[in-house]
């Protein structure tokens, strides 16, 4: 099991950085003919009612055995509640693990991208394990490549995979007693897709007052086209409970100029634009969220001491641990999350250019987010007793 943690770590940054990489630094003719599907996209029919009611839909669901499932996994340093484990459901989506360009979405059958999506789990679900009733689920993933194009196509290929976390949600959700909170979390593709799920499933719905928090982390959420559609509000305080967090990771010197172009390329929930045409160009329309995981608010600022534990892998003892108080954190004007300078820890040599730490979301705050959704349950609970 830790071993493979080493290969979820490194299955994690480097097709994380084949995506980002072609998204914000190539001419766009080559990011095309690198990742971008060179077939047609075949509508395929939408599985079954009963489909996610089987156990090897999920990644991660209770009930499997510990060595089976990825987000049971520790690394060195970290240790579960003393106690029962927390009362609360966790719906983790995975970001994307299907590179190939073969096709628009990924089958459910492809070995490489089930393995990779189990590693994603184990590399970023495992913050939410203080509960043993962490959801996880398998679905026809978008390629990469879907996010790197205007076609159409891509379009189609990212409505399928929303239809299958869709019923896969609607299958985790009737398992959750209706007096326990839920929690929302994805990264990268799985949390643009849960965006749109809050607006359909939660937003205006009696399931609002059962959502204790919602990670969309790795995705930017608009605050005027995004968040008034989701149905909850961002995290502003600590304590709060029924709110949404959401963060992109830079080090200093940042260039964000490309990364704010990707968050444009669509459109928000409300299916309004995100930019405006303004005597000087095209503009950004819409803010997005900034939240600090170092200190649960938005827009919040900490130093390195505020930092709980950042997950760092061990190659040489096949491990992982939590690292303390090396890295600060600090929401600036650009609405991007600032660390300051590179850490000096040896993460690995996978940081994108432009100094952007999005593959490192979670993990260089693995002990906070933790704490952070230990938090919030216990804010649901309290206001719910």
């Amino acid at each position: 099991m830790v071993r493979k943690f080493l290969y979820a770590i490194a299955a994690i940054i480097v097709l994380i950085t084949l995506g980002r990489i072609a998204l914000l630094y190539w001419a766009e003719d080559l990011t095309e003919m690198a990742f971008v599907p060179d077939v047609t996209f075949q509508p395929q029919p939408a599985m079954a009612m009963n489909a996610w009611d089987k156990s090897d839909m999920w990644i991660s669901r209770p009930g499997m055995m510990p060595e089976a499932d990825p987000s049971r996994y520790l690394p060195q340093g970290a240790s579960q509640p003393a106690g029962k484990p927390l009362s609360a459901a966790v719906f983790f989506v995975h970001p994307t693990s299907y590179v190939e360009k073969d096709a628009w979405n990924a089958s459910l059958n492809d070995k490489a991208s089930r393995d990779l999506a189990g590693l994603y789990v184990k590399g970023m679900a495992t913050p939410f394990n203080a509960t043993d009733r962490l959801w996880a689920p398998r679905y026809r993933q978008a390629a990469v490549g879907a996010f790197l194009t205007d076609d159409p196509q891509a379009d189609k290929a990212i409505d399928l995979a929303y239809g299958d976390v869709l019923a896969a949600f609607d299958a985790f959700i009737k398992t959750v007693p209706q007096d326990e909170p839920v929690v929302l979390a994805g990264h990268s593709q799985g949390a643009f897709l849960l965006r749109r799920l809050l607006r359909d499933r939660v937003a205006g719905t009696p399931l609002a007052e059962r959502i204790a928090a919602a990670y969309i982390v790795g995705w930017p959420v608009s605050i005027d086209h995004d968040l008034p559609k989701m149905g909850l509000a961002p995290c502003d305080r600590p304590d709060q409970a029924g709110c949404v967090m959401s963060w992109l990771t830079v080090a200093d010197p940042a260039e964000t100029a490309q990364l704010v172009k990707a968050y444009v390329r669509r459109r928000g929930l409300d299916g309004q634009p995100l930019t405006q045409t303004t005597a000087q160009g095209v503009a950004i329309d819409s803010p997005f969220l900034c939240s600090n995981p170092l200190t649960g608010t938005r827009n919040g600022a900490a130093d390195a001491r505020a930092n709980l534990g950042t997950l760092v892998p061990d190659p040489a003892n096949w491990n992982g641990e939590l690292v303390k108080q090396v890295v600060p954190a600090a929401c600036e004007s650009d609405m991007f999350l600032h660390i300051g300078p590179p850490p000096k820890l040896d993460l690995g040599p996978y940081v994108l250019p432009g100094n952007n730490y999005h593959v490192y979301d979670y993990t260089l705050f693995w002990a906070n987010i933790r704490a952070d959704f230990e938090r919030r349950i216990a804010a649901w609970q309290k206001q719910h007793s």
